[in-house]
């Protein structure tokens, strides 16, 4: 079954919201170069991280200045992994060595380093990275691309990138991703998050 991660959670509501829908993975962005209203401090990180209930996967989403601020970012939420946009293969492999949590590595669909990254982390995540390396832009990509991805990689692949409940059935049977990662296709036009569309997001993904 086609685990769902719900991600940009900011409140305790919210994440409560996320659970409550079936959400297999929460995730909280902390650490990040780009702005977005998403990102929280790491206090409030570790406060979203900790309340999780158990069962429930908890993300740092980061794009850390190096390995090193990586670790420390970890060792302070205290996640079960970390989600790390913007780096390079090595040292992305730095962070895997460094931290007691498997690592995730953010990639583009066409990104010809994928090989090198798949090797580096313990997942992938197929986005639609904007210029600057970050994520939840809300745009898709070329699913089929994504499916070769998941053929190729020795480790499990989580399709983002502009998922909503009115598409995501359709990019599970395209890809046959381990998972899914929804953050601005649950949230309404001022950003907040919808917990309708949580529910409908998670309902869409069990029913593909």
């Amino acid at each position: 079954m086609t685990r769902v991660k719900l991600c940009g959670l900011t409140t305790r509501r919210d994440r409560d919201a996320a659970v409550d829908a079936g959400a297999d993975a929460v995730g909280v962005i902390s650490g990040v170069s780009v702005d977005t209203h998403r990102e929280v401090d790491p206090g409030t990180a570790a406060d979203l991280v900790a309340g999780t209930p158990e069962g429930v996967t908890t993300t740092l989403v980061t794009m850390p200045d190096s390995p090193g601020a990586a670790a420390d970012l970890v060792e302070r939420v205290r996640p079960d992994e970390v989600q790390v946009h913007g780096l390079s293969p090595e040292d992305v492999a730095a962070i895997a060595r460094a931290v007691d949590a498997p690592v995730v590595a953010a990639v583009g669909a066409d990104d010809p380093d994928a090989a090198a990254y798949a090797r580096a982390a313990s997942a992938l995540l197929v986005d639609t990275p904007s210029a600057d390396g970050g994520g939840g832009t809300g745009e898709t990509h070329d699913w089929t691309r994504t499916r070769a991805v998941v053929e190729s990689a020795d480790v499990p692949v989580v399709l983002a990138g502009g998922l909503t409940p009115e598409n995501v059935a359709g990019a599970v049977e395209t890809v046959r991703p381990f998972g899914v990662d929804a953050a601005s296709g649950v949230e309404r036009p001022n950003g907040e998050k919808d917990h309708g569309a949580m529910r409908a997001f998670v309902a869409a993904v069990r029913g593909a």
